[in-house]
């Protein structure tokens, strides 16, 4: 990354009034913190966790958070996106509740009956995986192709619902992309419960997302092939729309790598809105990432690779632009600043309007300075006023 993209930190955009105002919740890839941000990118709250958050958490309407711990060493080690651990931690840190399976993906999604889903790693029987298309040749795990089983857990750490992906799938139809290794089917990377209890799902390896049905275990409907690729994150809108982010990794048919998020209308399988960057390929985040549709119509964008969040409107307007100061090493990726997810929560959420969000009690964290005032790049008069968080540099925090 360039000398001038690392030194930016924290709200380097904002417009009072256009953005949906409220906090952000992310957790740095490789750190043991996940962190609460107010629109001044001023932090309000901090859990401190044992293990690597497994990518992204959430708030629960009590305040508590849940979230996915990589415990390491991984069962798979070859495999991205492993957990091992769901947590449920107070407003003050302490675990109040917890499962464990090594084999546990990053996948979570708590359940409106108090109950969570989780996804974990599941060898494909060999009949079935004889029959898997595509892929690199001779890139199975020890020969074996694996899927994932999604699981339902209540809160005895009792499996009272089971779905297994290879049950389910069609090898003539769900094809591996020509690129991925032939060790993993699909790599499931989303599970969300919809409003009819029915759940959406997000396939990384075959381009697909799709809907399961609770009550039949069949698969209702799927879109993606030739439209997206590498896709993360699908979420349903209040009008039945999906809204994802589309990675565009390993993108058929061009000769430039660029993301977008979209929503798409599953009554008729057409795209109804995007948003692409110009040029195109400064929105680029090859693997993770989300999108969140707000309230008042703007939608937050977690570009993972840049560390970046922001907020654009309907026409693609940016409102609220966050760079994460917080930097790790890693072995494969190097000095980064990674963010798998972020979700932005209003001020009356159940979970947060009665809580402490003082961002003074992380002074040393929120030296906010004022840079300069920008114009407008649509060449209006509105003048816009940048901030930037000091610099951050926070390998042991």
């Amino acid at each position: 990354m360039s000398a001038a993209l690392r030194g930016l930190h924290g709200v380097v955009h904002y417009e009072p009034g256009r953005a949906f105002d409220g906090y952000t919740l992310f957790a740095p890839m490789y750190g043991r913190n996940v962190w609460l941000v107010d629109m001044w990118g001023q932090i309000v709250h901090r859990w401190q966790v044992e293990n690597l958050p497994g990518n992204y958490g959430q708030l629960l309407p009590n305040g508590n958070l849940l979230y996915a711990g990589r415990v390491l060493p991984p069962a798979i080690p070859e495999f991205a996106g492993n957990g091992g651990q769901v947590i449920e931690m107070d407003w003050d840190g302490n675990i109040v509740w917890e499962y464990r399976d090594p084999y546990l993906s990053h996948c979570f999604a708590p359940l409106r009956n108090g109950n969570i889903m989780v996804a974990k790693w599941h060898p494909v029987p060999e009949a079935i995986a004889a029959k898997v298309q595509g892929g690199q040749p001779g890139t199975e795990r020890d020969g074996r192709i694996y899927g994932e089983a999604v699981q339902e857990i209540d809160r005895d750490g009792k499996v009272v619902w089971e779905w297994f992906t290879f049950d389910h799938l069609d090898p003539e139809i769900d094809v591996i992309g020509p690129l991925h290794p032939r060790d993993r089917w699909t790599n499931l990377n989303s599970l969300y419960e919809m409003p009819d209890g029915n759940i959406l799902v997000s396939f990384r390896c075959i381009n697909t997302i799709a809907i399961i049905d609770r009550a039949s275990g069949d698969i209702t409907w799927r879109w993606g092939p030739g439209h997206i690729a590498g896709q993360h994150h699908p979420t349903v809108l209040e009008d039945g729309n999906i809204l994802l982010f589309d990675n565009g990794a390993h993108r058929p048919y061009t000769t430039i790598d660029y993301s977008r998020v979209l929503e798409v209308d599953p009554r008729t399988d057409k795209i109804v809105w995007e948003y692409k960057d110009n040029p195109i390929y400064d929105f680029n985040s090859f693997i993770c990432s989300g999108a969140q549709r707000m309230p008042g119509g703007t939608t937050v964008i977690c570009e993972c690779t840049k560390g970046r969040l922001f907020e654009v409107t309907r026409e693609g307007d940016i409102v609220w632009e966050y760079m994460s100061p917080f930097y790790y090493e890693h072995p494969i990726f190097g000095t980064n600043n990674m963010v798998f997810r972020c979700i932005r929560y209003g001020a009356d959420h159940a979970g947060i309007r009665d809580a402490d969000l003082d961002p003074g009690r992380y002074i040393d964290f929120n030296a906010l300075v004022p840079r300069r005032l920008v114009r407008s790049p649509r060449g209006s008069q509105a003048l816009r006023t940048r901030y930037d968080v000091g610099a951050v540099v926070a390998g042991g925090h």
